[in-house]
């Protein structure tokens, strides 16, 4: 969870994540490599949800509550 600025390029900046975290994580894991199939560690797709105007702490309460059985 972030904010951004309503003009950043969400889908660059996402690709640009992916493609940073990848490089860290098999640098500091070498035998991730093994596992991955054609060197791919993310898929090419993401989701990204926006919130509006919602309190940030309604939505980090919203999110920490997915997954639990009630």
């Amino acid at each position: 969870m972030f904010r951004a600025h309503p003009n950043t390029e969400m889908s660059k900046f996402i690709n640009a994540y992916k493609s940073a975290s990848s490089r860290l994580i098999k640098k500091k894991y070498p035998a991730v490599r093994k596992k991955l199939w054609k060197e791919m560690f993310w898929s090419r797709s993401f989701c990204l949800l926006t919130t509006g105007g919602a309190p940030i702490e309604i939505v980090r309460q919203y999110i920490e509550k997915q997954g639990i059985m009630q």
